[in-house]
């Protein structure tokens, strides 16, 4: 029975894990003991890790996130790969990131890191990330290991122990964060910061960092872990979430605000002032300390990233590269890059997701407030806040994002069609931008007042999603009208949410 297509999520596996009653469980324990066997195969391609797994010393770390499923199915997948010989360390509640570094820190050098997490997913998913030593699971890696679920020979040389990740993990970043301010013992001693974990995996972050390194942390929020995600969406790219570590941190009076995704691969900030770092004022942040690290370095990103970002990049001496989006293809682009010799130390997506040379081009939301730690110091002696790192930044006046439902079975075909037919139009006032890879992008004049355009395929679903900015306001009913009409030639394209708009 191969179902494994429908839990395949892009380089992740996903499913639903708690029924309701739309939907029936399908990441079930059975499932998971199925994964758990395709990552033995896949691990023992390997003849240096065949010969592990054949003598009992295969190491497998596994750990989770808050979600209420995650115990039932850690515990389904280390007993599957116990039966089967393999050594499993039970990290219990972690971070996708730590998982990886499961597999590099000395002390536990798994051959494999095995996260159970759903993201910023509502509570009824839960899904699986996959690292070896190398880095995280590609696309064609999960679809190797999804359908490889054969049954394996029983061995009596499998154990399981418990083991506490987050505490080497916690305290390595505190050690870069002293490095990078010049060896001091309480590099942020004497400033604020709140935390907000949205009751996911980060609630570590506020007493095994921040207060580590002499900040007070008083007024973090939702630290808890909680699976029912009581408070908001543990998502930085949600406006609700934003809105909530916005105002706590305006009412604590706060240096700096910090929100992790559930299992803390993303994260956004905010300012003392109650600026939003997140999308592209996260990538403008994140660009200028690459650059001052290392001029002239090439910065990787998704394609709806605003043209005002582009000019900010190159304004600081750097190249802006923008690609499709998906957190796997941005990382694998600015591989390439390098490979290719040019250098490039930054690959972010507008989601937060963002990795770093340095880091093992890991996404890793802990990283990147590190990051922004080391620098808050160095601002405050110089009398400048992060406010000022964005200042150069143009912000557009008016943006827009709106999804079509393609309500054809061969969805992808429709969808694709819209955007080369798009792509043929002549308007007045959409200008075509070639230097794009997904979907199709205009620049907006009048009589559209001043911007850009995206159309693009959903990564994962069946939508057209379009995203407009504009400098000059009122003009994006006149941009919407415009598409509504291109769009009525296709029948198949939910325009809906756009009527809506327009009422």
């Amino acid at each position: 029975m191969t179902h494994h297509h429908v839990l395949q999520n892009g380089s992740d596996i996903r499913g639903i894990a708690i029924a309701t009653k739309e939907q029936a469980v399908n990441l079930t324990p059975q499932a998971t003991k199925q994964i758990a066997r395709g990552l033995i195969h896949w691990l023992t391609q390997n003849p240096e890790l065949a010969r592990a797994f054949q003598e009992g010393q295969l190491k497998i770390g596994i750990g989770r996130d808050s979600r209420i499923s995650g115990p039932n199915l850690l515990e389904a997948f280390s007993e599957e790969a116990v039966r089967l010989g393999v050594q499993v360390v039970d990290f219990g509640m972690a971070t996708t990131p730590a998982l990886f570094m499961s597999t590099q820190y000395p002390q536990f050098k798994c051959h494999a890191g095995v996260m159970i997490t759903a993201s910023h997913l509502p509570y009824y998913f839960n899904g699986i990330k996959i690292f070896s030593e190398k880095g995280g699971a590609e696309h064609e890696d999960i679809d190797y290991i999804l359908s490889h679920s054969e049954d394996l020979p029983a061995s009596h040389l499998g154990s399981v122990t418990s083991a506490d990740l987050i505490t080497p993990y916690a305290q390595d970043l505190v050690d870069k964060i002293c490095r990078a301010c010049d060896g001091q013992e309480k590099p942020l001693s004497g400033l604020h910061i709140i935390v907000d974990a949205g009751n996911g995996a980060g609630g570590f972050f506020a007493e095994k960092v921040l207060a580590e390194l002499g900040a007070d942390t008083t007024g973090s929020q939702f630290l808890d872990p909680d699976g029912t995600f009581p408070n908001h969406v543990p998502n930085p790219d949600n406006k609700e979430a934003m809105e909530s570590i916005r105002q706590a941190v305006l009412a604590a009076g706060a240096d700096l605000g910090i929100i992790f995704d559930t299992d803390v691969d993303r994260a956004a900030l905010v300012t003392k002032s109650g600026q939003i770092l997140n999308r592209n004022n996260l990538i403008a942040v994140l660009s200028q300390i690459v650059l001052a690290e290392h001029p002239g370095t090439s910065i990787v990103t998704n394609s709806p990233t605003s043209e005002h970002l582009k000019v900010f990049i190159e304004r600081l001496g750097g190249k802006q590269i923008r690609y499709i989006s998906g957190y796997r293809n941005v990382i694998n682009k600015a591989i390439e890059t390098n490979k290719a010799g040019i250098d490039c130390q930054l690959a972010i997506e507008t989601s937060g997701h963002a990795a770093f040379k340095e880091n093992y081009f890991l996404d890793d939301g802990t990283y990147v407030a590190a990051k922004i730690l080391m620098l808050l110091p160095k601002l405050q002696t110089e009398g400048k806040s992060l406010d000022d790192l964005i200042d150069q930044l143009k912000q557009p006046l008016e943006t827009q994002e709106v999804r079509f439902k393609l309500e054809a079975e061969d969805y992808r075909t429709l969808g694709e069609g819209v955007i080369d037919d798009f792509r043929q139009t002549n308007i007045e006032g959409f200008a075509f931008n070639p230097e794009n890879e997904e979907g199709v992008r205009f620049d907006l004049s009048h009589p559209y007042g001043d911007g850009w355009f995206l159309l693009r395929m959903s990564l994962h679903e069946p939508l057209l999603v379009l995203q407009i900015e504009n400098d000059q306001a009122g003009y994006i009913p006149a941009v919407l009208r415009t598409i509504s009409t291109f769009l009525d030639h296709y029948p198949d394209v939910d325009q809906e949410k756009l009527k809506e708009l327009l009422k």
